[in-house]
């Protein structure tokens, strides 16, 4: 019997302009893509143009949302920390679907100036309401020392180990969870 590869999205979860989300997620597709035990695709939510959560007017985006989230079987969540917590946009994005969400697994790579560490945790909570299985290991990217001028990003080379750590329980999860989603 061939089972068809997982499909895991990573999720780019700032929409500000000048944002630097699309340079960690596409890092971290080239780690993935390298490992070749699953299908990995950038998800950027800025391609959405999703509504804020209850506007009717946004009916088509919403649905064509979790459509695509409905699709995969796993996620890597790039968050900045703005704040203290996510962003508005991502807190919407996730709000915007609800069962396409549920029996997944997830992991969360963050950057900031305390590495995303504190938008993590609240994005943690957020996932178990989703019914998301959050992976223990977490890159944590640092805005004095994994950017360039806080713009261009140049990861130190311990986040490799991190990020491919991360994806062996998204990866472990995301298949025992298949299961659930049958």
């Amino acid at each position: 019997m061939t089972t068809a590869p997982l499909k895991i999205g990573i999720i780019i979860g700032s929409t500000r302009p000048g944002r630097v989300s699309p340079q960690v997620g596409k890092w971290i597709k080239s780690i993935g893509d390298q490992r070749g035990d699953a299908c990995y695709e950038i998800v950027d939510i800025a391609d959405y143009n999703l509504p804020f959560f209850g506007d009717p007017a946004g009916e088509r985006q919403v649905k064509a949302w979790a459509n695509k989230i409905a699709s995969l079987d796993g996620f890597v969540i790039v968050t900045a920390e703005y704040n203290h917590s996510i962003t508005a946009a991502l807190k919407n994005a996730l709000d915007s679907a609800r069962v396409e969400w549920y029996n997944k697994a997830a992991g969360i790579v963050s950057y900031g100036s305390s590495g995303g560490t504190r938008a993590a945790e609240h994005l943690r909570g957020i996932l178990a309401e989703l019914q998301v299985a959050d992976v223990r290991t977490h890159p944590a990217l640092n805005l004095f020392t994994d950017f360039e001028n806080y713009t261009t990003f140049k990861p130190a080379v311990l986040h490799h180990s991190h990020v491919n750590g991360m994806m062996d329980q998204v990866i472990s999860w995301s298949t025992a969870l298949q299961s659930l989603r049958g």
